[in-house]
């Protein structure tokens, strides 16, 4: 009955998105303060176990009596999601059996960087050193043969090992696209040397997939630390737009985000006058002008925060051609990112989050051609169940990231990313029991959204970020925010 009346809003839209710039006003507002979250960092022993045992049950199932998960400084969410262990320099392998604790091969500077994962204090992650994966000329004279450590793990000619790097990838792009790794091929190599090619496949879905992977679900623990990083990156965001200033250069004003330390997701985002056609350009040296686009965005580990809108006091400032931006721009994207809330309700399909977004802002007009929001982990992008045909539906677990991106040659672009999680009542009480401030502080946020933008959030959807679907049109005026009219 749920799906039914989604779909029934989907057939009325059009009707609704002639009156989009209607239902959209510029309201005048003090930004809310929901209060700075605790650092939770550091999952415990008991948190990671139960992660390697669920990668067990998925070997038990696919017949697998190993499963080797490869990262590196890009490439680290994957270690990190099971040991809280990420290589800094270096390459690094985990290697999981069915019963023995695993086994992490790490170069010469990350031995010391492994006293990070509480998996390896309490004696549950062993570890050896292997030279080849440190910096060149670094000493190589210490290390066993990558053959000799996976023989004694026991790999041989009737084992099936699964591989998990970063991507997987489907029968669209590779014909048995199961025997398509992505990671480096000498590890590939030595694995297929000691077993068959056909035992050797990518299972970086058990982690990935939208649908089912370990890294779709979340629990408690994840969104208490997810929180904090949200708020964190959203308070950064916070400073820089209401200390907006036009006339400096974006290396100045890139010192509001007053950056933590804390280690970045993805590069910080700053366009100003000279790089404004540069996709995903940092801060440059560039001045920010009155009367130009602008976009910014931080992303620590596990979060990405990202406005965009004008170096303006309000329409007078824009160019003759723009001056509309509000009307034709920024409140139909406003309204479509608020019907895409609305509608992110557990059971719905992929597919109609997709066509919603492209009903509602016509790829003519506005361009949006990634999918109109992902999940999000510890790597900004994870996979996303949104996309053209997706059977895939919103599940509980699902952390979110609102990243829906439209593009004008006239507008330039209007932009609200921020983190969400998708929570059934069960997960709810759980955060509720478990972490009762944070669950005070999406409670909070919910009635922001809802009370004062007017956006009718569904009931397990939890806002993290402390700046929840505020978006300014004019960077220069950041009292005046989009909502919804009453």
């Amino acid at each position: 009955m749920v799906i039914f009346s989604i779909y029934l809003e989907l057939l009325n839209h059009l009707s609704d998105n002639l009156m989009a710039k209607n239902k959209v006003y510029l309201k005048d507002i003090d930004w809310p303060s929901f209060g700075e979250a605790a650092p939770i960092i550091f999952p415990s022993t008991v948190e990671l176990m139960e992660r390697i045992t669920k990668c067990r049950l998925f070997m038990e199932e696919r017949g697998l009596t190993h499963i080797v998960v490869y990262g590196d400084r890009e490439h680290f969410s994957n270690l990190m999601y099971l040991t809280h262990f990420d290589p800094r320099f270096e390459e690094a392998l985990l290697i999981i059996t069915k019963e023995e604790n695993p086994l992490i091969l790490v170069g010469n500077e990350c031995v010391s960087h492994l006293t990070v994962s509480s998996l390896y204090n309490s004696g549950l992650l062993r570890y050896e050193r292997y030279q080849p994966f440190s910096l060149l000329n670094q000493p190589r004279n210490e290390s066993r043969s990558l053959t000799n450590i996976l023989i004694e793990e026991g790999i041989k000619k009737e084992s099936k090992i699964g591989c998990i790097g970063w991507k997987y990838y489907s029968e669209l792009e590779f014909k048995q696209s199961q025997y398509i790794i992505e990671i480096p091929s000498f590890i590939v190599d030595t694995l297929r040397s000691l077993s068959s090619y056909e035992n050797v496949v990518n299972v970086t879905d058990i982690l990935m997939s939208p649908s089912y992977g370990l890294k779709s679900s979340i629990s408690s623990f994840e969104i208490a630390h997810f929180e904090f990083v949200n708020v964190m990156a959203s308070e950064g965001m916070k400073k820089l737009i209401t200390n907006f200033k036009s006339g400096i250069t974006d290396f100045e004003l890139v010192k509001e985000y007053q950056f933590t330390g804390y280690p970045l997701g993805c590069h910080v985002s700053m366009k100003g006058k000279d790089n404004q056609n540069i996709g995903l350009s940092s801060p440059i040296g560039t001045m920010i002008e009155k009367g130009m686009p602008f976009s910014t965005g931080i992303s620590y580990w596990g979060s990405n925060i990202y406005r965009a809108g004008w170096v303006a006091e309000n329409e007078n400032d824009l160019p003759e051609d723009a001056k509309d931006y509000v009307l034709n721009f920024a409140a139909p994207y406003f309204y479509a990112c608020a019907k895409w809330l609305e509608n992110l309700k557990i059971g719905t399909k992929g597919d109609f989050l997709r066509k919603l977004i492209d009903e509602y802002l016509p790829f003519d007009d506005f361009g949006v051609f990634l999918n109109p929001g992902h999940l999000i982990h510890y790597e900004e992008w994870l996979s996303s169940p949104i996309y053209l045909d997706s059977e895939e539906e919103i599940h509980s677990g699902m952390y979110m990231q609102v990243d829906i991106i439209p593009r004008s040659n006239k507008y330039s672009t209007s932009r609200m990313e921020d983190g969400i999680v998708i929570a059934d009542r069960n997960l709810r009480n759980h955060l509720k029991e478990e972490y009762p401030e944070i669950y005070g502080r999406c409670m909070k946020r919910r009635s922001f959204v809802i009370d004062v933008l007017g956006i009718n959030l569904p009931e397990e959807i939890l806002p993290l970020s402390n700046i929840p679907s505020i978006i300014p049109p004019y960077f220069l005026n950041h009292k005046k925010v989009l909502s919804l009219k009453p």
